[in-house]
């Protein structure tokens, strides 16, 4: 794969990382809510939990592509 693809991917990560980000934090908001207001809030714990692993993804392949820049 040539450098600038490269570059367009890591750029695409980034972009996931920050948009990961923004969904964490809007879900750690209704979660709180949520348990404020005395409803249950397992599904919603439940997707914030797939949120970070998702964004540990997003994190590590974005990493490997910087690894494969600095190459």
């Amino acid at each position: 794969m040539d450098r600038e693809m490269q570059l367009r991917l890591l750029e695409e990560a980034e972009r996931q990382i920050v948009e990961g980000e923004r969904h964490i934090a809007e879900q750690e908001l209704i979660v709180v809510e949520l348990d404020r207001d005395g409803h249950d809030v397992t599904e919603a714990r439940r997707l914030l939990k797939n949120f970070y692993a998702t964004q540990n993804l997003y994190i590590e392949h974005r990493n490997r592509i910087a690894r494969e820049l600095e190459q």
